[in-house]
């Protein structure tokens, strides 16, 4: 595959909290560019806190894309985003502006870089009987998925359930885990991507982890969450299994307090951050470039490392 004859894309991406959102703006004001954001979250109307979404102000300096766009009743699928992106993407060249796509959905940025692999169509009897069996023993169903796909079940996590279900409903369609198809999809990726992530000590990255999630409920992310509910969002719609959301809903149907909320917030979340740190050492589709988080030299080493990646471009 010739990078050269794909265009250059520019991904900001990383865990949790890592500081990603301030580094993509700060680059974004740099090179005149506007930001796509790849959050699977962020993408629903009225899901503002806990989504951490960038502040009014922020948006009015750069032109963000793909935020507030789906009502938290659909869900909305990585297929549509890649769709969506893609389209966002090419608007924005065609202003002659840089696109910078920005976000912690890892998934979502896979699909839109490399494209999705055509899986099996589902099986309606075979999703009934794992949604049964899920109910059942949610930790019996994903430890199979650990036996018979040990990276899907890594990049997937013990509690997204749709996804678990997905991968063991594929394995049985197919006799093939999914990680399998994955390594076997050859379809042209679409682009040419630079990877670029903050470079932040483990501790410290944990350390604005908790930070984040005291500001979120400090802030009013209970209140966020009995409003969303309120108007008719079912407490388990998918937009509500969003880190943050799916603990104020338990805490609000009495199995847990406020506090073991926050720490089941904060748990979640690290474990999130493990996840997506797996994903960027195992990339496929290029190298992560790691640097200094933003304020603290970010932006003009991503602008070096944008430079040298769309050099000799010009005119192609």
């Amino acid at each position: 595959m010739n990078n050269a004859s794909r265009p250059p894309l520019l991904v900001i991406a990383g865990p949790t909290a890592s500081g990603k959102s301030q580094l993509a703006m700060e680059t974004a004001e740099a090179l005149d560019g506007e930001i796509v954001s790849a959050d699977a979250f962020a993408i629903y109307r009225g899901m503002d806190i806990g989504t951490d979404k960038p502040p009014v102000e922020d948006r009015l300096r750069v032109p963000h894309h793909l935020i507030d766009i789906a009502d938290p009743r659909e869900t909305f699928s990585a297929g549509a985003f890649a769709e969506a992106a893609t389209a966002a993407i090419a608007r924005i060249e065609s202003r002659g502006k840089t696109p910078i796509v920005a976000g912690g959905t890892h998934f979502w940025i896979r699909a839109l870089v490399v494209g999705l692999f055509p899986a099996p169509p589902r099986d309606p009897e075979v999703g009934v009987r794992l949604a049964t069996q899920w109910e059942a023993d949610p930790g019996a169903v994903f430890r199979r998925l650990e036996a018979i796909d040990p990276d899907a079940a890594g990049r997937i996590g013990a509690r997204d359930r749709q996804r678990i279900l997905r991968a063991l409903e594929v394995f049985e369609l197919t006799g093939e885990p999914l990680t399998s198809h994955w390594r076997r999809h050859q379809a042209r990726a679409r682009f040419d991507p630079l990877y670029v992530a903050p470079n932040l000590d483990r501790h410290e990255l944990y350390d604005k982890i908790g930070a984040r999630a005291n500001r979120l409920f400090s802030s009013g992310l209970v209140e966020e969450v009995e409003r969303i509910l309120a108007s008719g969002v079912p407490h388990d719609a998918h937009a509500l299994k969003a880190i943050g959301y799916r603990e104020v809903v338990e805490m609000l149907r009495g199995q847990c307090d406020l506090e073991t909320a926050i720490e089941n917030t904060i748990r979640a979340s690290r474990n999130f951050a493990k996840r997506q740190l797996t994903w960027l050492r195992r990339l496929r589709d290029g190298t992560v470039h790691w640097v200094a988080p933003a304020g603290d030299g970010g932006e003009p080493a991503v602008i070096g490392l944008w430079h040298q990646h769309t050099k000799g471009r010009q005119g192609q």
